[in-house]
């Protein structure tokens, strides 16, 4: 019954997704969001949009499963990620008022064809990587509450993926923006309900959270929060989703969109870790990425309540990774045409592959976070040399930060093999990371330095 009332709740936000969708459909608001009137979005469907696509799914398990291995720690380190919004508001403001109109835009300027196409490769991952990731927790989600049926988690991977790419497909990224509004303040229903529940609970003590070290001690939760704070800066300009958001509307709703969407999904996270830090903290064994353990733990309608939380913010992201992925094949790759026709079929294609690998059994989370994270640190001294400082980068110090991040990031994925283990430190895989992207930022900031020169900014209008 919890599984029909779960599958029958998510039905019904898609149904409502797609009459948020717009009736009618322009190539302006397919791919730059405009209303049916030609405005701008307004400043909370921003907010909304913005949110509701970064505390998606993959990040909401996350959070809870790093709270359930390194406590507060853990849930700290992740919520870090957060403060993407922060810089990401400073480099999309430093862009516009260079006169870029896109990041792509301010890098054909600086570093032509050649360095638009490295970022182009970076964003395309980080694409594909939030389709797979978001369709592997519905695949998930499906296989916890119905463990019965087996190979029935394919199939709703298929439906989820097909019902994300029928509204998308309709209305691009004015869909997405109408959409994620109502997929939001759903998640904020279900999961304000959830989340009051658990604080209220007898068994949930606010100072013992607080303090939680996770089953396996909070020391490697701190090295993770190192790691997010190197990758911070670097991590918002490589996911277009934020991007395409940050050059929608006029400056200043733009940044005030910024910093709302930054204190809302920091908060998001950091509640939905304490879900994980309270089944450590309850001795509850670890269990089918934390949803088989929630499942023995928690009262039946909350537990419906955090898969449907899940599925919600799994749709939202996908729509959105899907009107990107459009934009980036059509407008900055310039592989179709403009027109609706080219934007569908480049979605189709992403959703497409993003579900075969979600099919091929990878099940790793936070290894797709960590490897796109690691490969967009290029950008760090390239934007803080480039942009902020207005220095003119040669070509070859560009590429060398480029291939520095590259190999970071196969180095991190690649981490098992034995040729790879023997130059990486010894220690937990987080130990790992921070290595890396300690040296992939030396490398490209000892490149990209000795690559500059005393010039006029890249970009002046």
């Amino acid at each position: 019954m919890q599984a029909y009332t779960i599958t029958g709740i998510f039905i019904l936000i898609v149904i409502a997704s797609l009459l948020a969708a717009p009736r009618r459909v322009t190539v302006a608001s397919f791919y730059g969001g405009q209303t049916g009137t030609g405005a701008q979005p307004a400043l909370w469907t921003l907010v909304l949009s913005q949110v509701t696509t970064w505390i998606f799914a993959r990040s909401l398990m996350n959070a809870a499963i790093l709270g359930y291995y390194y406590g507060i720690a853990g849930v700290l380190a992740y919520t870090a990620y957060y403060g993407s919004f922060l810089t990401g508001a400073f480099v999309v403001g430093r862009l516009r008022e260079s006169g870029a109109g896109s990041v792509q835009d301010w890098l054909t300027e600086g570093f032509g064809p050649t360095g638009t196409a490295c970022y182009n490769l970076v964003i395309a991952l980080r694409l594909l990587s939030e389709v797979f990731a978001n369709l592997l927790v519905v695949g998930l989600i499906f296989s916890a509450v119905l463990p019965h049926l087996a190979g029935y988690q394919d199939y709703a991977v298929i439906g989820v993926g097909f019902m994300a790419l029928a509204y998308s497909a309709w209305g691009g990224l004015s869909a997405a923006l109408r959409s994620d509004v109502v997929q939001m303040l759903v998640f904020l229903v279900v999961f304000g309900a959830a989340f009051i529940c658990l604080v209220t609970s007898a068994f949930f003590n606010p100072l013992a959270t607080l303090t939680a070290t996770g089953v396996s001690g909070s020391y490697n939760g701190w090295v993770l929060l190192a790691v997010a704070g190197l990758q911070v800066f670097s991590y918002p300009v490589h996911d277009p989703v934020m991007m395409d958001r940050g050059f929608v509307s006029d400056p200043d709703t733009t940044r005030r969109s910024f910093l709302h969407a930054f204190w809302i999904s920091a908060l998001c996270i950091l509640a939905f870790g304490l879900f994980g830090i309270q089944a450590a903290l309850e001795g509850a064994a670890y269990e089918n990425q934390l949803l088989g353990t929630w499942a023995q733990m928690l009262p039946s309608w909350v537990f419906s309540a955090l898969m449907v939380s899940l599925l919600v913010s799994a749709l939202s992201t996908l729509d959105s990774a899907l009107s990107s992925a459009a934009r980036l094949v059509v407008e900055e790759l310039n592989l179709a045409p403009r027109t609706l026709i080219s934007g569908r079929v480049a979605m189709l294609v992403f959703a497409a592959l993003g579900a075969a690998l979600t099919l091929w059994g990878n099940q790793s989370l936070f290894d797709a976070v960590a490897v796109s994270g690691t490969a967009s640190m290029f950008l760090t001294p390239v934007l803080l040399v480039g942009l902020v400082g207005g220095r003119r980068i040669a070509h070859w110090a560009y590429l060398s930060a480029f291939a520095a991040a590259m190999l970071g990031a196969a180095a991190y994925f690649l981490r098992d093999n034995d040729l790879v283990s023997q130059v990486l430190v010894e220690g937990h895989k987080y130990e790992q990371l921070l290595q890396i992207c300690l040296v992939v930022l030396l490398v490209g900031f000892v490149a990209v330095l000795a690559g500059s020169s005393r010039q006029t900014a890249l970009r002046s209008r």
